[in-house]
């Protein structure tokens, strides 16, 4: 693996034959400073990772926590751009944030109401910290301003404000109307003793996430009934689950309607562990199905509380053996790695895991077939459009691709994939992630390594130890 500067970006070396037969993580330590990064061809994946905590949770957690009565020791928090946004902020709103080890922290909570009443609050592209952040504070008496990166200030957030609206939140958008920088007033007084709200949450369950999280502050029952098709129900789950952690409870109906009885406060839990990510698992355990593997992901198991473990089904679906034990899933390919292609394309409804879901289109360049991937339209409202970025780098590696509007066609090329192409990553750490991958076939560049900080700072180091030439 090297690094380049932009004077070096068109021309892409060949690997030489004195590349040792492991690849060599320390080379990787510099990443954050390089243009680009050169994956050589690799033959095979096999090992064992210890998986980051989940993003999904530490950032739940981080704002329960805070918004808690008691101190809450929380153990594994992961380490990235977008939970150092929500810290940040937690610790601009007065919440007391001590770190006791290299991943551990205590939280002090502040009894559901922040200390500091008026606060700008600065929240990069952490769309986990925004939207539940926007809904807690438009319920306390405070004045606040909350802006991010251009891109957060792309991503739609109207269907959220309408909501809030409907309890009296003062809300204002700074920018373009329906979307981030947004400025909270204090919530308006003489709000009913039950509370009846309807949300959209077809365009991203955050919404739906952030009001779950926020009705408990006002003390009074409340029900929120879903309007349209409700994406990413997983991630709904994952936030009933860690509201029950600290104490409150939240009863649904077929997903569609949920109801928080009375007088619920969030009480800390003491201690709590991060689970491991189930979307970074997502990587590695493709790299074991495409590599041949054995690869074992550990943090996350069978009884794993995240959505994105279904990843693993989908591996299997696609003829790769998965097993589990309870903190760890292992991957490998059903046949030997000489036998090409050794999977098989899958036609597949992705709601249940949209971030994972990234993941099988480049394992779709080694499946014999056309891989169809469904319900995949919240892509276009992450961190960038991922279905056309999608699209558009899968070209470059010699696949024909069709984006629809909601879906994506990849038909592996037939003659072996493209060698030596720029992999652009739109500032996006799944795209980078995601393509690594595709050094299990053709050597590839990837530009601007360093986007994975947001979620996962290691993962070419972690990739690195994996792959061997």
């Amino acid at each position: 693996m090297h690094e380049h500067d932009d004077n070096r970006q068109n021309a892409l070396p060949k690997v030489p034959n004195t590349v040792p037969n492991t690849l060599s993580s320390p080379i990787l330590h510099a990443q954050h400073a390089m243009k680009s990064l050169d994956l050589p061809l690799v033959k095979t994946a096999r090992g064992t990772v210890q998986l980051p905590g989940s993003k999904s949770i530490s950032n739940r957690i981080l704002l329960l926590a805070a918004l808690a009565t008691g101190n809450t020791h929380i153990h594994s928090l992961l380490a990235s751009d977008d939970t150092e946004h929500m810290r940040d902020a937690l610790g601009i709103l007065g919440v007391r944030i001590t770190q006791t080890g290299a991943n551990d922290y205590c939280v002090t909570g502040s009894q559901g109401r922040f200390p500091t009443q008026s606060a700008d609050l600065f929240l990069g592209n952490a769309g986990t910290a925004f939207r539940p952040l926007v809904a807690v504070l438009s319920l306390m008496q405070g004045h606040y301003r909350l802006a991010g990166v251009q891109r957060m200030h792309e991503r739609p957030i109207a269907d959220l404000v309408d909501a809030l609206r409907q309890l009296g939140a003062d809300i204002t958008y700074l920018g373009n109307a329906g979307f981030p920088p947004l400025e909270i007033k204090p919530v308006k007084t003489g709000l009913s003793q039950q509370h009846a709200i309807t949300v959209k949450s077809d365009v991203s369950s955050q919404f739906l996430t952030g009001l779950l999280m926020a009705l408990p502050l006002t003390g009074k029952a409340a029900t929120i009934t879903v309007t349209g098709t409700l994406i990413s129900q997983p991630y709904i789950a994952l936030t009933l689950a860690q509201m029950e952690y600290f104490g409150v409870r939240v009863e649904h109906r077929d997903w569609q309607q949920f109801t928080l009885p009375a007088r619920q406060l969030y009480r800390s839990p003491g201690t709590i562990t991060v689970e491991g990510d189930a979307s970074s698992a997502s990587y590695f355990l493709a790299a074991g199905a495409i590599g041949g593997g054995p690869v074992r992901v550990q943090g996350v198991g069978h009884n794993s509380a995240q959505g994105d473990v279904r990843f693993a089904h989908a591996l299997e679906k696609m003829g790769a053996q998965i097993t589990y034990g309870d903190n760890w899933i292992e991957s490998r390919a059903a046949q030997p790695r000489s036998s090409n292609p050794h999977l098989q394309a899958i036609d597949l409804d992705c709601n249940h895991i949209p971030d994972a879901a990234m993941t099988l289109a480049i394992t779709a360049l080694f499946a014999e077939g056309v891989t169809t991937l469904r319900n995949i339209a919240s892509w276009r409202l992450k961190e960038t459009d991922r279905l056309s970025a999608m699209a558009h780098e899968l070209r470059k590696l010699g696949a024909t691709v069709e984006e629809g509007s909601d879906c994506l066609r990849i038909t592996p090329p037939a003659s072996g994939l493209t060698s030596g192409a720029t992999i652009d990553t739109y500032d996006d750490h799944r795209m980078a992630m995601c393509f690594s991958l595709a050094s299990l076939g053709v050597a590839v560049r990837i530009h601007d390594p360093a986007c994975v900080s947001k979620t996962f700072p290691e993962y070419f180091d972690e990739f690195a130890r994996l792959v061997h030439i």
